[in-house]
């Protein structure tokens, strides 16, 4: 993020149906020179909508869309295809075309009535190809690549456009998890190489914050921006499902289940071991908490590469080599204790919180 000045901004924005009816309105965000910038909110909160405003596919129901200082509004459909790009959630499949053609429809704007690639545009296809690292797939149809690349194709038809503006809904939409992360990754050394500015709406938060330097959330009926870690320490996030069973947590950077423990359990142990040991617990259903006195009590040995835990129970003490070992034992334990009995000395699991995933 370079910070080089608004590239684009809105003024009092609201976004709905051509019917008239809202979906978001009072939108004041900017986006400067070289930032990745995801959009993020929960299903039904406009985040396409907006995206179809920003891209001039839509008209908003009031306010203002500024690109490099001039009103969107002004700008006709040629000379914005030359400094916005748009990549939709939706992929048409082709099967009798190749990749380097699909990535070449991207010069479209630059190549007059006639559509003539000339040198520099097919340079400009070449290294939209390059930057994102399909060189080995140009020759390919479309349909014999999987989703991840094909992906990939449709950011690299967007950068042959050569514009300095790209808007992306959905980019990692129906992708595993390590190609959500490559993609997003992209978008982030793009924008520092490149010096793009690129939007992008996701609903993988946590991709977001590793990789985004601005987040634009849209909180209820607020759109608020910062930078992820801002918004972290602010408790925007938490903010989102207030009224759910889910909790945003601040030292994890995630949301979770709120649950409700029905028994304690004392935990001792090296720090990242202990972090997944506790996580293991509370989705059984224990509180872990720092007290001796309790029934229950695990601590963890590590002595180079191998791992104890020991769980002291009932004056009695067993070894455990898995997390997975001792969760199946305290779950047989708790059911063979009384059901709702939580004095300092005894507990109870219910089968439902001790199901083994």
């Amino acid at each position: 993020m370079t910070g080089h000045g608004k590239i684009l901004q809105t003024e009092d924005l609201a976004i709905g149906y051509k019917t008239g009816k809202k979906v978001f309105d009072n939108i004041c965000v900017s986006a400067e020179k070289a930032e990745l910038i995801a959009l993020f909110g929960p299903n039904g909160a406009g985040k396409s909508t907006l995206l179809r405003n920003l891209a001039g596919l839509q008209t908003p129901l009031s306010g203002e869309i500024l690109l490099y200082g001039e009103k969107l509004k002004n700008y006709s459909r040629s000379r914005l295809s030359r400094i916005l790009g748009y990549v939709s959630t939706e992929f048409i499949p082709v099967n009798n075309l190749r990749v380097k053609d699909l990535v070449s429809f991207g010069r479209y704007p630059h190549t007059g009535w006639m559509g003539r690639l000339g040198k520099n545009d097919i340079m400009k296809v070449d290294n939209a190809i390059d930057m994102v690292s399909i060189r080995h797939l140009k020759d390919k149809y479309i349909h014999q690549i999987s989703d991840g690349e094909r992906q990939r194709t449709m950011v690299a038809r967007t950068l042959a456009q050569d514009t300095g503006i790209i808007i992306l809904d959905e980019p990692t939409a129906f992708l595993d998890l390590p190609n959500k992360y490559e993609v997003v990754h992209l978008l982030h050394k793009l924008a520092r190489e490149s010096g793009k500015t690129i939007i992008f709406s996701t609903h993988d938060l946590n991709i977001a914050i590793q990789e985004a330097d601005k987040i634009w959330l849209m909180l209820g009926e607020k759109m608020i921006s910062g930078s992820p870690e801002d918004l972290i320490l602010e408790g925007s996030f938490g903010k989102m499902f207030e009224n759910t069973s889910l909790k945003f947590s601040r030292t994890k950077g995630e949301f979770g289940i709120t649950r409700k423990f029905t028994a304690k359990i004392s935990l001792m142990g090296p720090k990242t071991e202990s972090r997944w040991t506790r996580n293991a617990l509370e989705r059984m259903g224990f509180g872990v908490v720092d007290d001796p006195a309790v029934q229950l009590q695990v601590v963890i040995h590590k002595k180079e590469s191998l791992l104890e835990w020991e769980l002291t129970f009932n004056k009695r003490k067993k070894q455990f080599w898995k997390i997975y070992d001792l969760c199946y034992f305290l779950a047989d334990l708790g059911r063979s204790q009384p059901a709702g009995r939580q004095s300092g000395n005894e507990f109870s699991t219910s089968p439902r919180q001790t199901s083994h995933d």
